[in-house]
This record gives C-alpha cells, sequence and structure tokens, in this order.
C-alpha cells in the first residue's frame, strides 16, 4: 500500500520526467575555432518575396579577432552582411563594407533592429518550421555549416523548440 508521501513522490518524478521529454529547448550551436554560432533563425517569408532577413548570436571566445566576411544560402542568389541603425530621426540600412569585426571576448547579437544578414533574389519561399543549411565565412575560422530555423513571418526571436 502507498501511502501520501509516496504518491506524491512517484507523481513528482513522473511529472519531471514528462516535462524533461516534452519541454526540452534545442539551442542550435556551431563552432569553428573560437567562433561559436548560436540559434540562427530566418523569417518565414510570403510568396514571391525576394529578400529576407537572417539572424543569430556570433561569439569569438578566442584571443584574436575575427571577420565575417560572407556566407551562402541556396535558396538565395546574395548573402550580405547589414546593420540598422539611427541616424538622428531616421533608420538606416546598409550593408557593412569589409565584413563585421568579432573581437576577442565580443557577442554580436544578430536581430531585426541592428546586424542582420540580408538574403536577396530568393529562389523559393521560406515557410516557418522549416530548416535551411546554410554556410558562414569567417577570414580566420573559414567555412562553418550552419542551420536556420524558419520562423513565423513577424517573429522577433527565435523560438524554444521541443523534440
Amino acid at each position: 500500500m502507498y501511502t501520501n508521501t509516496s504518491r506524491l513522490h512517484r507523481f513528482a518524478m513522473s511529472a519531471a520526467i514528462l516535462l524533461n521529454m516534452s519541454v526540452v529547448a534545442v539551442a542550435q550551436q556551431f563552432k569553428a575555432n573560437s567562433i561559436v554560432i548560436e540559434q540562427p533563425w530566418i523569417r518565414a517569408t510570403p510568396g514571391g518575396a525576394k529578400v529576407a532577413g537572417a539572424y543569430m548570436t556570433i561569439t569569438n571566445t578566442g584571443s584574436e579577432p575575427d571577420r565575417l566576411i560572407g556566407g551562402v544560402l541556396p535558396q538565395a542568389g546574395r548573402f550580405e552582411i547589414h546593420q540598422m541603425k539611427m541616424d538622428g530621426n531616421v533608420m538606416q540600412m546598409g550593408e557593412v563594407q569589409g565584413g563585421l569585426e568579432i573581437k576577442p571576448g565580443q557577442k554580436i547579437e544578430f536581430n531585426p533592429n541592428g546586424y542582420h544578414v540580408m538574403l536577396m533574389d530568393l529562389r523559393e519561399p521560406f515557410k516557418q518550421g522549416d530548416i535551411l543549411k546554410g554556410q558562414l565565412r569567417f577570414e580566420k575560422a573559414g567555412a562553418v555549416d550552419i542551420e536556420y530555423r524558419v520562423e513565423g513571418v513577424g517573429a522577433q526571436g527565435p523560438q524554444q523548440h521541443s523534440h
């Protein structure tokens, strides 16, 4: 015969197991030398769209600077590193000429209102839930294969996914 305490213990253990099985967040991380890329994502696009934004976090864990100089996504004809910034009261967006330096110990958040990757001349729409294989290119770390998760059209960040 079970006591209330043992029932409560079994219930708590069962709940913990189920919680771990159903809500484990999947943190995507890709590494090359001292460069760590976390949670790359892209916004879904409506049919006919020719541009999309891609976002991630890049950290340089090393003691030397590196530079993101480009990348490739097979579904896009062009890959450019851009920055949004305020100039007085006007938001401006432009390509980062010469690539983006990542200093030792620096973490750069790519997001819709700052640094981001502009994917242009899209060959097909990006659908929410898809995983797109791409590559980032660094001056020192070289080529890094990554996978972008496609989030909703209006997403402001990567969603927590479970397996």
